[in-house]
């Protein structure tokens, strides 16, 4: 028995491992075979999920958004799409009616007819609807010129007349008059309601923080009321919100005239709201630190019968999103970051009790249902690509309910992460995730890259990347790790990295790859590293400071700290994390690689977006010029039409291909499957 039982197993492993190596190599062109599965979004009743997938097509540099509706079990699998070609973004009324955007217009679909029915014409285009629980009201935001309010031809009128002008030229008298990709221009980010029976159009508020491009909290600007009487949503009392990450949430009834500030008392961020079912309390997520938009996201209440507001999650010391109540109204779901993943959990409102509800997953999205008995969620592994599930909460059971990336997952070596812990800065442990190439041997050595975060103040999951596949499939060992500054090991370790961006982090950066180095699999005269906005300022903090690594690789990264002050955007981030500006804190100096010119010697690769606003596309030329000008070995790479996110379709296989040249050279993996200057000249991908 014990001879069969223990050959059973030995005859298992040999044929996964052969199942294993049947798999061929993740290759840059896999990544854009895989279905990118959306979130989940429940039917009122709970027994339909609508959802997205996107399929990008490389050749044409173009991706395909189609939309879905299946029933809870993922049975019944409808193509929307099929009738309403470029829809996205559906959601479903009270009484399980689907609705969708459709050329920048919310449409209704019927299922008996299989035909959308438009339901707004609005010139400026509807962005983030959401529809009232009485069907009548829709609220939406759009870009609008203030003079002209809801008028459509005014706007049209004014579109056109902007457009032809002989003068070609940006005007501004207050900051904050571009962000991200854009500048501002003459129209403002507006708050319209719509009354669907009166088909009127009104604008509620004007505010960047209804802006698509404001993304600091995330989640919902504004949200009904269950009764269908009041509209709650964020905007900022300040005149000048560059400055300042306060924002509050405002009440106005439906009809009224005047908005209540209900978090006046709080001078940091406040925003998300969610109604109770009941109506009694509106959940949102807040800051207790003003200025400080990496401070732990805290989950609040305010009841609408006593008008208080309280503080709920304080002794839960990670930062939480994406907030959902239960259908009695008694508890509040969420998301929170937790030591590489991002768990579901719930907290009761009256107790304080918080439960973790999943196991250690990272969950894209979820919803629950109305009897708390089901979860439908969204959430990928290193290994794992993006489908919908059905967690049974009594059970703790998965059952996977949609297979867009089966035929993918069947085919290609899709790498597992394994993790260890090694001791950083001040001896506190730094999680680290590490991927082994394809084909690997347990005997043979291979180049080794890691990979810093930007953020800073974010974590590495146990999620699917294209970084952990690409380069594995190429014969590189990757390593990623959540240094000092990251999210998901409690506040102080977050908060750890403001005022010392050289400090933990790099001692982090050097003990991690210390301890790599010494893994018998790992050759130690072949060890690269890259890193994306903060993870490229380290990676040119690096230069500055090591010998250690045989290139380097920067992307959007920070060089010099004084010019990136005056020239980016959200001077809130610098201001908190350098404590003050150039003329008042050292720290600029300190800390900028910009300083450590004379040290400088290995060859790096640079990679930036000209219309990167974040972090000024400015910094990577001077940069270059350094590196050049002291004759080190390195490439600019600039995308012209990017921002501080490379378009992922017409952009970034040449970053993954332009890695992989890079690396080959110095690290001696295997060979780029493309010439990237063939590739701007010509798409050659297959």
């Amino acid at each position: 028995m014990f001879v069969k039982k223990y050959f059973s197993v030995f005859l298992l492993i040999v044929i996964s491992v052969s199942v294993i190596a049947q798999k061929r190599a993740f290759t840059i062109e896999d990544l854009y075979k895989v279905n990118n599965v959306s979130v989940p979004v429940l039917s009122n009743s709970g027994e339909k999920i609508a959802f997205t997938v996107s399929e990008s097509d490389l050749p044409k540099g173009k991706s395909i958004t189609t939309v879905y509706v299946m029933n809870k079990n993922g049975s019944s699998l409808i193509n929307v799409s099929d009738k309403v070609p470029g829809a996205y973004s559906p959601f479903w009324s009270s009484s399980d009616d689907l609705y969708l955007i459709n050329k920048g217009q919310v449409y209704k679909y019927s299922f008996e007819t299989n035909e959308p029915v438009q339901v707004t014409d609005f010139y400026a285009g509807v962005s983030d609807p959401i529809l009232s629980n009485d069907g009548r009201y829709i609220a939406f935001t759009a870009e609008l010129f203030p003079e002209c309010g809801t008028d459509n031809d005014c706007n049209k009128r004014l579109d056109e007349s902007s457009s032809n002008g002989p003068v070609q030229a940006y005007i501004a008298d207050e900051l904050l008059f571009r962000h991200w990709t854009d500048y501002k221009g003459e129209k403002e980010s507006y708050l319209v309601l719509f009354d669907t029976k009166e088909k009127k159009y009104q604008t509620i508020t004007s505010s960047d923080v209804l802006a698509g491009a404001y993304m600091l909290g995330g989640g919902p600007k504004f949200a009904f009321s269950p009764d269908s009487r009041v509209l709650a949503y964020v905007s900022s009392p300040e005149k000048n919100i560059a400055n300042s990450t306060n924002t509050d949430i405002y009440l106005m009834p439906i009809g009224g005239k005047e908005a209540v500030n209900i978090t006046l008392a709080n001078d940091a961020w406040d925003g998300s709201p969610v109604f109770s079912p009941d109506g009694n309390y509106i959940a949102y997520k807040t800051h207790s630190i003003p200025g400080f938009e990496a401070d732990r996201f805290r989950i609040a209440v305010y009841n609408t019968q006593t008008l208080q507001a309280e503080v709920l999650s304080e002794s839960f010391d990670y930062t939480t999103d994406n907030l959902s109540w239960s259908s009695d109204s008694k508890s509040i779901y969420f998301l929170a970051d937790n030591r590489g993943y991002s768990p579901v959990y719930k907290i009761d409102v009256q107790s304080k009790n918080i439960t973790k509800v999943t196991d250690d997953k990272s969950v894209r999205g979820y919803q629950i249902n109305k009897d708390e008995k089901n979860l439908y969620l969204t959430f990928t592994s290193v290994d794992k690509l993006p489908e919908l599930y059905s967690y049974d909460v009594n059970a703790s059971i998965y059952s996977q309910i949609t297979f867009f990336n089966k035929k993918l997952m069947d085919e290609v070596d899709i790498r597992p992460a394994e993790q260890m812990w090694v001791d950083g800065a001040d001896g506190v442990p730094v999680h680290v995730f590490v991927v082994k190439p394809h084909g690997f041997e347990e005997y043979k050595k291979y180049p080794l890259v890691i990979n810093v975060h930007g953020g800073p103040q974010m974590q590495w999951m146990d999620s699917f990347r294209g970084d952990w596949q690409v380069y594995p499939g190429s014969g590189y060992v990757v390593a990623f790790f959540n240094p000092h500054g990251s999210t998901g090991y409690g506040s102080k370790y977050t908060e750890a990295i403001s005022k010392d961006w050289g400090g933990k982090v790099y001692e982090d950066v050097m003990k991690v790859t210390e301890a790599l180095e010494k893994l018998p699999y790992v050759d130690e005269n072949r060890m690269g590293a890259m890193g994306w906005s903060y993870g490229g300022y380290m990676m040119n903090w690096l230069q500055g400071q090591t010998k250690k690594f045989k290139c380097l690789a920067s992307m959007m990264g920070v060089y010099d700290l004084e010019s990136m002050w005056g020239a980016t955007e959200e001077l809130w981030f610098a201001s908190w994390d350098f404590g003050g500006q150039p003329w008042n804190s050292e720290l600029y100096t300190k800390y900028s690689p910009s300083n450590y010119a004379k040290n400088f010697s290995t060859p790096t690769l640079i990679i930036v977006g000209e219309k990167d606003y974040r972090v000024p596309y400015t910094q990577s030329l001077q940069y270059f010029t350094t590196l050049q000008s002291l004759g080190i070995d390195s490439r600019l790479i600039i995308f012209k039409n990017d921002g501080h996110w490379p378009n992922n379709v017409k952009s970034m296989p040449l970053y993954y291909n332009s890695h992989l040249e890079w690396f080959h050279k110095y690290l001696g993996g295997n060979p780029a499957p493309y010439n990237s200057i063939e590739l701007v000249k010509n798409n050659v991908f297959k």
